[in-house]
């Protein structure tokens, strides 16, 4: 028999109902500012749909309903989404970056090729971005959400008080953050450790998404995650950035390409070296 809640405390269902129904209208707004090219609305579609995912995926033992269907829909949106943010994100750092160059590397000729890819990888891209939003998807896509938050189909779980079952959820995500860490603490170095590290980063954003529901209860969890996501976010556009410039070396300047290279490496050793800290910081037990 699931607990009875005390009257002025919302139940785990209802807080993940109005969670849910708060997402989605927000994708569905953004709709027109991705078609219209509004600045950073890319973005924040991506990121919504991701938290969105999250969401589900963290919170599937309150819901009797299959949402397999939706994670995978929101997981190819985000991926769409994606190419053209990842191309104009890299670019801008590396543009940046390149600008703070020595003279003898030529710093506004290498910033000035760097920015003209980007610009190219970013409206090469761009229709793909627009394409998720055209025909039956998308809008089957938010009726479902819709429909999933108006009748979330609970599990008895979702009848307990917010505060302790949010908590569960939020503890077992920080558990498999902890897995993917130790994974990747014992992965060889190279190849191997930039993909569970990567992996550490999308259990960390995972977690975050998952305290996010709770609210103000949440606060510290969330802020102690996201400084985890952000410094392996970090690792990673380093490690992309890297990958990108061993590729662009050929046909650019390959003095100047090699210089930041190393220095994109540097990045990596300190966010590795930052790891521990940050980590010890992170795994402390949330109560919401």
């Amino acid at each position: 028999m699931s607990a009875v809640p005390h009257r002025d405390e919302p139940t785990a269902g209802e807080l993940l109902a109005d969670w849910l129904t708060r997402q989605t209208e927000r994708l569905a707004a953004l709709e027109a500012a991705v078609r219209a090219d509004e600045p950073d609305a890319v973005h924040q579609m991506r990121i919504t749909s991701r938290r969105l995912r999250s969401t589900l995926q963290a919170y599937r033992p309150l819901l009797t309903a299959d949402t397999a269907p939706l994670v995978a829909e929101l997981r190819e949106l985000a991926a769409a989404l994606g190419v053209a943010r990842d191309a104009e994100v890299l670019g801008e750092r590396l543009t940046a970056l390149a600008r703070e160059l020595p003279e003898e590397c030529g710093p506004a000729e290498t910033a000035d090729a760097l920015a003209r890819w980007s610009a190219e990888q970013t409206e090469l891209a761009r229709p793909q971005a627009v394409a998720a939003l055209d025909g039956p998807r998308f809008p089957a896509l938010l009726a479902a959400l819709r429909g999933l938050a108006a009748e979330p189909q609970f599990t008895a779980r979702a009848e307990r008080p917010a505060a302790r079952e949010l908590t569960r959820i939020a503890r077992r995500e920080q558990r498999r953050t902890a897995r993917r860490i130790r994974t990747a603490r014992a992965a060889a170095p190279g190849t191997a450790t930039e993909v569970a590290l990567h992996d550490a980063r999308k259990a960390a954003k995972r977690a975050r998404y998952a305290g996010e529901p709770a609210g103000r209860a949440a606060r510290g969890f969330v802020r102690r995650m996201k400084e985890l996501q952000d410094l392996l976010g970090v690792h990673q556009d380093a490690v992309l950035a890297c990958r990108t410039l061993h590729g662009l070396a050929a046909d650019g300047p390959a003095f100047a390409y090699g210089v930041l290279y190393e220095r994109e490496r540097v990045v990596e050793a300190e966010a590795r070296a930052a790891l521990p800290g940050v980590w010890r910081r992170a795994r402390k037990r949330p109560q919401f």
